[in-house]
């Protein structure tokens, strides 16, 4: 079955499909809209930051607002970009295709060779470094970044120790490779750095124990290329502002890890349009989400409205309401991933904690005091006072194969429901 028929199907299957009773609160014609939404979204692609399904996308959305009322600004963002070439791991008669990380730092045709030297997720390795090609096993986890310190750190010190590259295999639910968001702005290590499936790594962890000449290969056209933020206002002269925040861009299709956030986006814009008429309406969607919310950054330095005039701030992230797995079979389940997480400025606490009743995974919400992350850091660090996120890893978060298997119209119009309650709840305190 190709792509796209899978993606039309589930879809189509979805909007149909009840999750719970709390879903029989959401009409019909809505679910469809959602499913809709998702149809298109997952139409455009790969969603790299600058490049043909981001652009696309972006122009899609920009166009469904200024249907509605919104007043279009653009905003330039440059962002990063690699094209690649040749980019492959080889010891001996095992060869493994490989991710490279941004910022790349190529190799050069001839590429890298050392001895392959094990390190632990501890850092630790199992032999010299100098001169070496350093493979860093990391723990099972669902990874995201390259800032974290859990991968930032071995790496840094295998450089550190003299290893000419460094190869991470990123352990993780799918057995494929997780990307990992990097800094947008330059590169993060001083030499080559690839991701490796846990699929493809065994050959090459054997290789290391005997410590085997191996040859990293990455190759392509690198360099920086312009991409767009965009805000959409509908200024009714009213003294303080209603937010709401998604990000489009992502390494894959990003149907689980950004499709619901886009549809949710949608649904309030269209909402809030016609039903919030106490304030002005910033809608913003941003590119560069996946180097460390480069364009969240931006916006929030130029376009969006000042924090004194904000009375409420809701950020729809990663995971608004992805599909579960049974990890054992690899089967997707009709409910959605616990792995998504609700934070909320200490006074909405009370409010978040009604709202979301039943939804798992939201139905106990976070204060940002004690748990915050992607652009909702961004968003406090620049001082708005009453905000509300969602974010979270899915199964296939940041993988090849977030595609329409991972995402449900009608999961995600139940959970799009609750955020419009609390929306409407919040701007009323």
């Amino acid at each position: 079955m190709t792509l796209e028929a899978s993606r039309r199907g589930f879809l189509a299957a979805s909007a149909a499909l009840p999750a719970g009773a709390a879903l029989a609160r959401v009409p019909e014609d809505r679910v469809a809209r959602v499913a809709a939404d998702l149809d298109k979204y997952l139409g455009f692609g790969i969603k790299h930051a600058g490049g043909p399904g981001d652009t696309a996308c972006g122009a899609w959305l920009t166009s469904e607002i200024e249907g509605l009322g919104f007043k279009v600004e653009q905003q330039p963002v440059s962002v990063p970009y690699f094209v690649p070439e040749r980019t492959e791991l080889v010891c001996g008669t095992a060869r493994a295709s490989v991710w490279p990380q941004p910022i790349v730092v190529p190799t050069g045709p001839e590429g890298v060779t050392g001895p392959l030297v094990r390190i632990d997720g501890a850092g630790r390795p199992a032999a010299p470094l100098a001169g070496a090609v350093a493979l860093l096993e990391l723990p099972y986890s669902r990874y995201s970044t390259a800032i974290a310190k859990p991968v930032r750190a071995p790496i840094d010190a295998a450089f550190a120790a003299g290893a000419r590259a460094v190869v991470v295999i990123t352990n993780g639910p799918t057995g494929k490779v997780i990307a990992l968001n990097a800094d947008g702005r330059k590169p993060m290590f001083p030499g080559p750095v690839a991701l490796l499936a846990p699929a493809d790594a065994g050959p090459f962890l054997a290789a290391a124990i005997q410590g085997t000449s191996a040859t990293l290969t990455v190759t392509g056209e690198n360099g920086r290329r312009p991409a767009a933020n965009f805000i959409g206002r509908i200024d009714r002269g009213r003294k303080s502002w209603l937010v709401v925040s998604t990000p489009r861009s992502g390494w894959t299709h990003c149907a689980g890890e950004r499709g619901g956030g886009i549809a949710a986006w949608l649904w309030m814009a269209r909402w809030a349009s016609k039903a919030v008429t106490t304030h002005n309406l910033a809608f913003i969607c941003n590119t560069g989400h996946e180097y460390e919310n480069l364009g969240a950054a931006e916006a929030l330095k130029a376009t969006a409205p000042k924090p004194a005039d904000t009375h409420f701030w809701l950020h729809l992230g990663a995971n608004v309401a992805s599909q579960d797995w049974h990890d054992l079979t690899g089967q997707v389940l009709p409910g959605i991933d616990t792995q998504r997480f609700l934070s909320v400025s200490p006074p909405l606490l009370p409010l978040a904690r009604e709202t979301f009743a039943g939804h798992v995974g939201l139905e106990a919400p976070y204060s940002s005091d004690a748990l915050s992350a992607g652009e909702q850091i961004e968003i406090l660090a620049a001082g708005y006072a009453r905000v509300a996120a969602v974010f979270g890893l899915h199964r296939y978060h940041h993988v090849v194969g977030d595609d329409a298997r991972c995402i449900s119209a009608a999961n995600v119009a139940r959970t799009t429901m609750a955020f419009q309650q609390l929306v409407e709840r919040a701007i009323k305190g």
